[in-house]
């Protein structure tokens, strides 16, 4: 069991250290890029979304194909995807927070590793929004379980 998460913590460090590599070498993590590609005249990161999606289509696909359970997990599993009211506001604030600054969440904490200490203002605001919105959340709705 101990070994189990182990291996599972040890993957998931050397994939978002791939991840963090992969958007700093694509150069989503300067805020300018990324501003450029919103406004619709620099078209490189197009290619490099365009690929992530190809291969995580592919993946998604052949994994439960060619093997029987996750390398580190039990079993493959679809969550339900939901288009609600819910969703689409929150697409739109986060759509409107990117354009604003420039960033998303990943790329902002793989800017803080290539040095840029600006993204500690994106980062910050994100933290906030995502706590208003749970505050948000559950006086609406109560508080709920989110284990997914």
């Amino acid at each position: 069991m101990f070994v189990q998460k182990f291996l599972s913590l040890l993957v998931t460090l050397i994939g978002g250290m791939l991840f963090g590599f992969g958007l700093a070498l694509s150069t989503m993590v300067s805020p300018e890029v990324v501003l450029s590609f919103l406004r619709l005249q620099d078209f490189g990161l197009m290619l490099v979304m365009g690929g992530a999606v190809a291969v995580t289509v592919v993946v998604y696909q052949l994994a439960p194909r060619l093997f029987n359970q996750p390398l580190l997990g039990d079993s493959f599993a679809q969550r339900a995807a939901i288009l609600d009211r819910n969703t689409l506001v929150g697409a739109a604030i986060f759509g409107l927070g990117w354009g604003i600054c420039g960033v998303c969440p990943g790329p902002a904490i793989a800017g803080l590793g290539v040095g840029n200490l600006d993204m500690l203002w994106a980062l910050a605001g994100m933290l906030v929004g995502a706590y208003a919105q749970g505050i948000l959340a559950d006086a609406l709705n109560g508080p709920t379980d989110t284990q997914p």
